[in-house]
């Protein structure tokens, strides 16, 4: 399970899963690919086509290991106060306000504005497994910093999603929701000794409810996965998330990006593709490097004047770069926000995906950079050096 776990393997898999799921799709294959995306299956309670079972089922494991990561960084990591937040919280903020601004002016009259959420996102594995892959050498500070800025990501992302893409919820539902959720944390409060086992099986029973719960209010079912893992114990809540991580990088993410990928390209001209096309293509790897390099250059100078230059220019390009790398969350919002138009859905996806590819090369092409201008300038790091400077080490 080890190599499941590491961020290399997490985002080969991602990345071969959407590249086979669009390369299918456009096969003889595809139709009957497609056919079974959209099949329903399911009781009275809930019906559901398989596309959605994974976008809106499948994923909330994924945003319930997310919600435990962010929890741990802001109870006792790199977010547990203020002046650790605020430079990593002005990037990211930036980060989210420039892409969806430059989506904004490229679509601007057309109709199609409410795609302005996807380029805001990050895919943390992905951001991570790139920088794993070329960044031998860096100092620490830099995965710290990119970890930082891309919980915070999430935390937008995860609100985005609660408030743009929800209409007329059922209030009495999501009332009911919040209480088993706080019975759910109550609970795993008890994981210990001999009740350990009963406790869980009936932690796993009030998930599930608090999922269909949310699900059947109208809000988007995910958001279950992010509120159960915000109120679990933390150290329940960490060893949950450590074991349904390989599960989580091994078959979810792969699997929704698979997915999401099912698209027919379109027999179009670049001329005929729609501004949403366009505007998300050139939001997220353009966007995002100008808004993270913008908002850490201002957030520098929060910090104390002989701590300004540790995190240098080059490298706040970089992690706008990685920062880029929309994936999974972009794949998700925009299968939101376009979801009454096949068409522009299919554009939107092609969309993230060439926009995250673009980040891809150039993230690459700067952490080699970065990598090998911090061997030239500590040709002998010391053991701890070492152990810091190596990002796969946690996984290995």
């Amino acid at each position: 399970m080890s190599i499941i776990r590491s961020e290399r393997t997490a985002a080969g898999l991602l990345l071969g899963a959407a590249a086979l799921g669009l390369l299918l799709a456009n096969t003889a294959v595809g139709p009957a690919l497609l056919d079974l995306q959209h099949a329903h299956f399911g009781g009275e309670l809930v019906d559901l086509s398989v596309g959605h079972w994974i976008s809106d089922g499948l994923l909330a494991i994924f945003f319930f290991i997310v919600a435990v990561e962010l929890k741990h960084e802001l109870v006792a990591g790199e977010l547990n106060s203020f002046a650790k937040a605020i430079h990593p919280a002005i990037a990211a903020a930036c980060g989210v306000a420039v892409p969806a601004l430059i989506y904004l002016a490229i679509t601007a009259g057309s109709g199609l504005a409410d795609g302005w959420p996807i380029p805001t996102a990050t895919d943390i594995a992905f951001a991570l497994g790139v920088l794993a892959v070329f960044g031998r050498g860096l100092p620490n500070r830099l995965r710290v910093f990119l970890l930082a800025l891309a919980v915070l990501d999430d935390l937008v992302a995860i609100l985005i999603i609660a408030i743009f893409f929800t209409t007329n919820p059922n209030l009495l539902e999501l009332g009911a929701a919040a209480v088993v959720v706080v019975a759910f944390g109550l609970l795993s409060r008890l994981l210990h000794g001999r009740l350990r086992w009963p406790i869980g099986v009936l932690m796993a029973l009030l998930a599930v409810l608090t999922w269909w719960l949310v699900y059947d209010s109208g809000v988007h079912a995910t958001i279950a996965g992010v509120a159960l893992g915000l109120v679990m114990s933390r150290a329940p809540g960490r060893r949950t998330a450590h074991a349904l991580e390989p599960w989580s990088n091994g078959l979810i993410l792969p699997l929704f990006a698979f997915s999401a990928a099912l698209v027919v390209i379109p027999s179009v001209s670049p001329a005929e593709l729609s501004p949403a096309f366009w505007g998300i293509l050139v939001a997220l790897p353009v966007g995002k490097v100008v808004g993270i390099g913008l908002g850490g250059w201002l957030g520098s100078f929060t910090r104390p004047k002989p701590e300004r230059s540790r995190i240098s220019l080059l490298s706040l390009l970089t992690i706008g770069a990685l920062g880029g790398i929309g994936f999974t969350v972009s794949l998700l919002m925009n299968e939101l926000a376009f979801a009454g138009s096949a068409t522009v859905r299919a554009e939107g996806t092609l969309a993230v995906l060439l926009g995250s590819a673009v980040s891809i090369v150039v993230a690459g092409a700067l952490v080699t950079t970065l990598a090998r201008r911090n061997r030239r300038q500590h040709p002998h790091p010391t053991r701890a050096e070492s152990r810091e400077s190596a990002p796969e080490a946690r996984d290995s």
